[in-house]
């Protein structure tokens, strides 16, 4: 159904300087990995996935269709490129689900008898609080 390899040559990757503790050596290697995905662009998606995506994603995507994904879990590049690849992967395959549509069902008729006999006790109880009223 959806072809990971083809997905992935349509991303594009961009190394950045990670933020954070790591002495010197976070100040001269770009180990934080930036993944961009245009949806709009996308060639091996269909336009039913498009739409799909577009709803189920909308939150995550910008004005222009991009998403972008970031992570510097680790100090190194290419395990932060792979994890990033598996975390848009998994938001793909997340945003590309079909919700099931919801059946309309019934209250049934005991529900409702017992609904409104709660209610009168409770009235009767109410009722039954005040004081007596003397003419």
């Amino acid at each position: 159904m959806l072809d990971e390899n083809a997905l992935i040559s349509e991303l594009s990757f961009k190394a950045i300087r990670s933020s954070g503790a790591g002495g010197q050596h976070v100040n001269k290697v770009s180990s934080k990995v930036e993944l961009s995905f245009n949806l709009n662009d996308a060639l091996f998606l269909d336009d039913e996935q498009k739409k799909l995506l577009h709803k189920n994603l909308k939150n995550k995507l910008s004005k222009e269709g991009l998403l972008v994904l970031q992570c510097d879990e680790s100090r190194s590049q290419h395990k932060n490129k792979t994890i990033v690849i598996n975390r848009f992967l998994d938001v793909i395959k997340e945003g590309l689900i079909v919700p099931k549509k919801r059946k309309k069902t019934k209250v049934p008729k005991s529900v409702k008898k017992k609904r409104l006999e709660d209610k009168k006790k409770i009235s009767e109880k109410k009722i039954n609080r005040k004081s007596p009223k003397v003419d």
